[in-house]
């Protein structure tokens, strides 16, 4: 405990001591030869005050060194808040600019994948013929089957003769077969007629 207690005593005596030129002894010196001025009853021997105005000069240069001091110190730290709060914005404007870029990753992925997709459509629609063509194929091909459609007409009519004349044909052909029934109905029964006359 006394060791710690030896340091704190340290830690003080260096703090008031300032920048450790001697500041603390000097004024405790002054201070013991003032009380001992002031508690002589003769007169001070020679040079004592010149002594107690060097001393108290030093102190005064001492303190105006340490104020100077202060006084740098506290603007290194307004400098250092202000580099500090710079580092902050640095760092936020870092943060925004890089959410931007994240943005603009995803915007030339988007970007790149629908060209991937129009050069695999550009692609698949070159292995087409193109409009032009395509209309000529399409009036080649309406041509085609307007023909074809005015042969099938063709056709049909003919395949309607065809049939009506079949069927005048048949109908022909049915009265021939009922004439020739008659015809033969006929000569059979005129046969049988003559040998009845025969035998009379």
């Amino acid at each position: 405990m006394g060791a710690v207690t030896d340091d704190e005593v340290i830690r003080k005596r260096l703090l008031i001591d300032g920048d450790g030129a001697g500041d603390d002894r000097r004024i405790n010196v002054l201070l013991k030869s003032f009380t001992k001025w002031c508690s002589s009853p003769g007169p001070p021997e020679e040079g004592f005050t010149q002594r107690m105005l060097g001393t108290l000069a030093q102190c005064e240069f001492s303190m105006g060194k340490t104020m100077m001091v202060y006084n740098m110190n506290l603007r290194e730290m307004e400098n250092y808040e202000d580099i500090y709060r710079n580092i902050e914005q640095n760092i936020t404007s870092a943060h925004e600019k890089i959410a931007d870029c994240k943005k603009e990753i995803q915007r030339a992925k988007r970007i790149r994948k629908n060209r991937q997709e129009y050069d695999a459509l550009a692609k698949i629609i070159q292995q087409h013929p193109d409009r032009h063509e395509t209309l000529q194929q399409l009036e080649a091909l309406d041509k085609e089957l307007q023909q074809l459609s005015n042969i099938k007409d063709r056709v049909d009519a003919k395949l309607e003769l065809r049939k009506k004349q079949f069927h005048v044909l048949l109908s022909t052909i049915q009265e021939l077969q009922q004439t020739l029934d008659n015809d033969e109905k006929a000569d059979d029964d005129n046969n049988q007629g003559s040998p009845a006359e025969n035998g009379d």
